[in-house]
């Protein structure tokens, strides 16, 4: 016999003595947020950089002629891992093929190199000996290593990575021999061609040999440290010695940096906008994340658009590789020494976090600085603004960027213009585009925008920066 104590709970409901907040949630109002968005970056690119009014839609960049022939990158396709070949079109990086239009001859200059694999630590050219080669780097890292004056150290002068070249300077030489070591630093692959097949090209090519001519020609008149025009002028003389005449010469074909645009059709119910706006307007809220993205992928575009964006148009001269892999305090240096003056620093947060790593190891702690009312950190007192929009190739090599802003310093500017129809923001409207059939409302959203680099020294870049964490 049980009692009711020893009774098993009951299945049956227990009575509710007051209304439920299930219930009761259809009888209050809930409080909302706004429509959030996750693709919300800092964008410190488009807050840095000082913005020109472009009226014309186009803006030219005037500039002192320069004779100098800067040195591009080579690219190559593979097939495998023993066919590597050159892209004919890209020996044209080569200063002394710069502009030169036959593309057959391009093609067999290309077929006459051949693949050569090197090993870490080995001698590729040795300083003094005669250029026998020229070299393209297909893949590897390479130490361009001198000694000192008075022979008792080595120096490393530079660093060559994927595409660049060594040994066409000989055409400049009348005995040609290498003016420093090139000893690699990892392993790699180069492709060689002898300098006696470039030579037999050069005799039986009579547009290559008025190409080269020109190009000497050009060599051998006077230029300053950057390239330009030689200005004569007379300094420390005395009494009524006969002073030079000259003017400043001009480029006579400059670049125009035509606004790029970046635009999306936004779709919308007339339902939705007649009957649903409280306590928000669908609109407003639906262009405000537009918006947000529109503006991102200009950021993107600013950065790498093939046609003007500062990773692509940097002048190959401002391009230089890290020493070691990751960045360290002694890459910055050098790339803050490239230039006049430098504003700002731009980099991938793991590329920032790498620079960091390596500063730990040193016991140096970087500095930071206060921009707009935001702590960031700092190098030598130029703020580094994180950016994630610059890529990270392989998996681990990244780049950062230097800049000198504004147009009164000769630096990098933003394009766009202000004060077009229907403007929702500076250089960005939203025009209406009708009702269609199905009673979609649509809007059309463009914004207009581009960068111009107004000298050449105004942009630099660290090139292959490793921003791998290393196994503890």
């Amino acid at each position: 016999m049980t009692t009711e104590a020893d009774a098993g709970p009951t299945l049956e409901p227990l009575a509710r003595l007051s209304l439920s907040t299930a219930a009761a949630r259809n009888l209050a109002t809930t409080t909302k947020s706004a429509p959030q968005m996750r693709g919300i970056s800092s964008r410190w690119l488009l807050r840095q950089l000082p913005w020109t009014q472009v009226s014309g839609g186009t803006y030219r960049v005037n500039r002192r002629l320069s004779l100098a022939v800067g040195r591009g990158r080579v690219g190559f396709v593979q097939a495998g891992a023993d066919n590597v070949r050159i892209i004919p079109e890209t020996l044209r990086e080569i200063p002394v093929l710069r502009g030169f239009h036959d593309d057959t001859l391009l093609a067999e200059l290309a077929d006459r190199f051949t693949v050569r694999d090197f090993r870490g630590g080995e001698v590729i050219v040795e300083r003094g000996r005669p250029v026998e080669e020229v070299y393209i780097i297909a893949h590897g890292r390479v130490e361009r290593i001198s000694t000192g004056k008075y022979g008792d150290e080595e120096k490393t002068l530079g660093v060559l990575a994927d595409g660049d070249h060594l040994g066409d300077e000989a055409l400049l030489q009348s005995e040609p021999h290498w003016s420093a070591t090139a000893r690699a630093a990892t392993a790699g692959t180069l492709m060689v061609l002898p300098w006696t097949a470039f030579l037999d090209l050069f005799q039986r090519s009579d547009g290559l040999r008025e190409h080269i001519g020109g190009f000497l020609a050009n060599s051998s008149r006077k230029v300053n440290s950057k390239g330009e025009v030689e200005v004569a002028v007379a300094a420390g003389h005395e009494g009524e010695a006969e002073i030079p005449g000259s003017f400043v010469d001009y480029d006579l074909a400059p670049r125009e940096y035509e606004l790029s645009l970046t635009q999306t059709v936004l779709r919308m119910h007339s339902r939705v906008a007649d009957l649903y706006n409280d306590p928000m307007n669908q609109l407003e809220e639906q262009l405000r994340l537009t918006v947000q993205e529109i503006r991102e992928r200009q950021e993107w575009e600013l950065l790498n658009n093939r046609d003007f964006g500062l990773l692509h148009n940097a002048d190959y001269d401002q391009r230089i590789n890290t020493w070691s892999g990751p960045p360290t305090p002694d890459d910055m240096d050098e790339l803050l020494s490239m230039r006049r003056g430098t504003d700002l620093f731009l980099a991938h947060p793991k590329a920032i976090s790498a620079f960091f790593r390596e500063c730990t190891k040193r016991g140096l702690y970087p500095d930071a600085t206060e921009v707009d009312g935001h702590r960031v950190p700092a190098w030598r007192g130029v703020p580094i603004f994180p950016c994630g929009k610059i890529p990270i190739t392989d998996g681990h090599t990244s780049s950062i960027l230097a800049m000198r802003t504004g147009e009164d310093d000769q630096g990098v500017i933003g394009l766009h213009q202000t004060g077009i129809p229907d403007e929702y923001e500076p250089s960005l409207n939203v025009r209406f585009m009708g009702i269609d059939d199905k009673a979609i409302i649509r809007y059309l959203v463009t914004a207009y925008y581009s960068v111009a680099i107004l000298v050449q020294d105004a942009v630099g870049i660290l090139e292959n920066v490793d921003v791998a964490a290393p196994r503890s």
